[in-house]
């Protein structure tokens, strides 16, 4: 067997894991994030300043917000569910090590602090939790599409075949979520009016690096004979394309249709097209192909999951745009955003409660279909991955009210409530919105150059397997390229926002 056809069987015919070990695995996120800047503060706490130092910035960042994870899919994969309290734990030790060491002018007493944080006044135009979920779900993504060719990776992690729950089908979810929530749509406005069409014109000028993004990696791959899974997009599509066309699609229906009933659109396309699957030869055509061999003969043919998948993507973004809506609803208290956590919480218990019905009575989860189930499932484990970061962003804010003029870069700025002097509220320093952090920040790097950071990571996965036998590596020689690979994508980003460059010129 050639070295392209045993990396293809390497990732093929799997069946993915639980949604119990997927949780577990995403919780390490915020958790991570949480011990980020609990460490800044009390750094701030022992020196009495923030942290400047670019270099050790980045390397903080690193080790802390990455490497947790490229140990986590790796050699630490056996013990993921115990990872979670482990970090857990040390983040506990070091509140209660700020808590205990708060300066005296501060100690009120802890009722008090409770009642105070709840009226706090955030920022009301940046939600970072945002812009955490989405560079985090291209971090994860990122570390994935290489780790998944070394042997260290768990099988279980990667791709399911057909049916199934594999950590990287909802990267693939994820990643349409995330886009769906700062759409032009989402954005906007209210009350500001514009033509009908303009944002499916802005959307038109906007995709077409996907499509040059994924014309050039379909030439790439079929120049090189880089291995492929053919049963994930097809022959031809991949992607780049699917989230070219939906965005598309999208923009389009949201011209047609109120965006605030984009919920219904969503229910609507999801139930239809499973409907579709089950009653019709669909569903064996996807599987099988035209002939029922697996023939991939014809356009339509040689890229069926693609194409019909394009449905079940649709949903999942309009049923994004629905929750990026709720989202920006003016909330500019922490009690505010508490009560919202609690509703978003409430969302998710009832679409586990769907998807449990669903994958009783109607089909197993499936990525290569997109059908329903899938829908449901990365709505819920996206709005109970955000919902942590919500709640992370929460009890930093809370902790820096502890420590007078402490900051965490990408964390809620506490703002001075209307017609209250200053001397009535402790105030965090301003950190600034995106762009105008007091130092860089890892994640504002990133979020920076999103769709760069993204293409160089495919373009070091696929130098990475030209030039190495990943399915036979050593353990010690595996951490050792996902390490450098992570460090030195994420180090271009850092040294881009260093120098205030953004790579977007569309």
């Amino acid at each position: 067997m050639s070295q392209k056809h045993l990396k293809e069987a390497f990732i093929s015919n799997l069946n993915g894991t639980s949604l119990l070990e997927i949780s577990l695995g995403l919780s390490l996120a915020p958790l991570c994030l949480l011990c980020r800047g609990l460490l800044l503060i009390l750094y701030h706490l022992h020196y009495g300043k923030p942290l400047r130092s670019r270099k050790y910035s980045l390397l903080l960042d690193f080790l802390v917000l990455v490497s947790p994870f490229l140990f986590s899919c790796t050699v630490l994969s056996p013990i993921i569910c115990f990872m979670p309290t482990i970090i857990g734990a040390f983040c506990a030790g070091i509140f209660a090590k700020i808590y205990s060491q708060r300066k005296h002018e501060t100690r009120v007493p802890f009722r008090q602090m409770v009642k105070d944080f709840q009226e706090t006044h955030l920022d009301p135009e940046y939600i970072p939790a945002i812009t955490v979920f989405r560079v985090y779900v291209n971090v994860l993504t990122s570390i994935s599409i290489l780790a998944v060719d070394f042997p260290q990776y768990p099988r279980r992690y990667a791709k399911a075949e057909t049916y199934g729950t594999g950590a990287m089908d909802f990267g693939v979810g994820a990643f349409i979520f995330g886009n769906a929530l700062v759409c032009p749509e989402v954005r906007q406005k209210s009350g500001v009016t514009q033509p009908k069409f303009s944002n499916l014109a802005r959307q038109l000028f906007s995709v077409w690096p996907l499509v040059f993004l994924g014309v050039g990696r379909l030439l790439s791959v079929k120049s090189i004979e880089y291995q492929e899974h053919t049963s994930e997009y097809g022959v031809h599509w991949n992607f780049f394309f699917t989230l070219a066309f939906v965005r598309l699609a999208a923009s389009l229906l949201l011209a047609l249709f109120p965006k605030n009933k984009s919920w219904i659109i969503a229910v609507s396309l999801a139930v239809l097209y499973q409907l579709t699957l089950n009653a019709t030869s669909l569903k064996m055509f996807l599987l099988r192909g035209s002939n029922g061999r697996d023939t991939r003969a014809g356009f339509v043919d040689a890229n069926r999951e693609g194409l019909l998948s394009l449905a079940g993507y649709l949903a999942i973004y309009m049923a994004s745009v629905q929750v990026g809506l709720c989202l920006l609803k003016c909330r500019n208290s922490v009690k505010g955003w508490i009560e919202a956590v609690c509703f978003l919480l409430l969302a998710v218990l009832v679409l586990f409660l769907f998807l449990y019905v669903s994958q009783t009575y109607v089909d197993p989860v499936s990525r290569r279909m997109a059908n329903l189930p899938y829908c449901i499932w990365v709505l819920a484990q996206c709005l109970t991955l955000f919902s942590w970061f919500v709640v992370t962003d929460l009890t930093l804010v809370f902790t820096k009210l502890l420590v007078e003029g402490s900051s965490v870069p990408c964390c809620w700025n506490v703002v001075k409530p209307p017609n209250t002097s200053k001397k009535d509220r402790m105030e965090a320093a301003p950190v600034g919105r995106e762009g105008k952090v007091s130092h860089t920040c890892l994640i504002s790097a990133i979020n920076k150059n999103q769709l760069l950071f993204f293409l160089l990571a495919n373009v070091m996965t696929g130098a990475v397997n030209i030039l190495i036998d990943t399915i036979h590596s050593k353990t010690a020689l595996t951490l050792c390229i996902l390490h450098l690979y992570m460090f030195f994508n994420c180090l271009v980003m850092y040294l881009l926002h260093a120098k205030n460059i953004v790579l977007k010129f569309w």
